[in-house]
């Protein structure tokens, strides 16, 4: 026997099955298949189900798989050829038009078990499998920021065309910070799950030993970025790093591209009057995406912060040291390719991630 399908659930699917398990009126091998699932999110296998639950475990293999594949529609039992279609498209209108309604009194989203419960004649599953076809997720959100900038257009065009089209002689930085950078003391190292298999981990409880702000610059044609370590985030610590930028750049024009953070915006910049070959870029108002420095801080976080255990704000910034001076040694910059930007399509896809 291969091996078994894992099984993750959803909110609403874990609730939707167990009252199946709990309610006297479900039928017995609905009730069955629940118990199946259940089971098998809990990290047990299939010979451990079929145990538990004494039935074969071909069995649970099947409805396990069934449910991977399909989730909750995976239950129901297949059409038998012949048999006339019971619910129609008018069934299908009526399930996704009660969605375009607000839940009941107490829920904040919908589930397969309420939208049911609301059409009175439609069971769970039907309501599952109309889901499923429109590949609707009702646990699932995402969210998004809309730039309202009326210049939008502007900024956006002359950010991406430093990307595309450098000024001639001219180095384009992409800079920003990362602020309250947590040194977090965490447990960590290797569980043996119940099937099986190995997994990396850390505990939930931490101590925390102070923060550290981090801010980078990224030579955006090269990939190299350069960083620098501070307690705090004001215009001081701004102008001291980019006093190191532009010292690592003696006699070349600087293009800088920046969000619209207070410190990056002084209504009268005497820094920028002793700089006449820096120019400062600014990306559209909550559009800090377009700002590629974003993307190494996305990589470094994933690759250093997310698994990092410190007992001290120097361990973070050894650690984010090392990581940088690793990528400078053969660095990748990240390539601009999108086609069109506007304030409606908050995405941007960068070729080379180098991660």
């Amino acid at each position: 026997m291969g091996v078994a399908t894992p099984i993750q659930l959803a909110d609403d699917e874990r609730d939707t099955l167990e009252t199946w398990v709990h309610r006297t009126t479900t039928e017995q091998r609905m009730a069955q298949r629940a118990r199946i699932v259940l089971e098998a999110a809990a990290g047990k296998t299939t010979k451990e189900v079929a145990a538990l639950l004494q039935v074969r475990p071909a069995t649970v293999s099947k409805w396990r798989t069934r449910f991977a594949q399909h989730r909750m529609a995976g239950l129901a039992d297949a059409p038998r050829t012949g048999k006339p279609q019971v619910y129609d498209e008018t069934t299908e209108r009526r399930i996704l038009a009660q969605l375009d309604q607000p839940p009941p009194d107490g829920y904040t989203t919908w589930t397969g078990g309420l939208v049911a419960k609301a059409l009175g004649n439609v069971p769970a599953l039907q309501v599952w499998r109309v889901l499923q076809k429109h590949g609707i997720h009702l646990q699932r959100r995402r969210s998004w920021c809309v730039s309202t900038d009326p210049q939008f257009a502007q900024k956006a065009a002359d950010i991406v065309g430093l990307y595309l089209d450098p000024p001639e002689h001219a180095v384009v930085i992409s800079v920003d910070e990362k602020p309250a950078i947590q040194a977090l003391e965490r447990a960590q190292g290797w569980l043996r799950l119940l099937n099986g298999q190995a997994v990396r981990g850390h505990n939930h409880e931490y101590k925390r030993h102070g923060t550290t702000t981090l801010f980078a610059a990224l030579e955006v044609h090269t990939g190299i970025v350069a960083v620098g370590h501070y307690r705090r985030r004001r215009r001081r610590e701004f102008l001291d790093f980019m006093n190191r930028v532009v010292d690592q750049h003696p006699e070349t024009e600087l293009h800088v591209i920046l969000d619209n953070l207070n410190t990056h915006k002084p209504k009268h910049d005497r820094w920028l009057a002793r700089h006449p070959s820096v120019y400062f870029h600014y990306t559209p108002t909550h559009a800090s995406w377009l700002n590629q420095v974003e993307v190494w801080f996305s990589i470094l976080t994933q690759a250093v912060l997310r698994g990092l255990s410190a007992t001290a704000p120097h361990q973070v910034r050894q650690a984010i040291d090392r990581f940088t001076d690793a990528r400078n040694e053969h660095p990748v910059p990240f390539e601009w390719t999108k086609s069109v930007v506007h304030p409606g399509g908050l995405k941007q896809r960068y070729a080379d991630l180098g991660y």
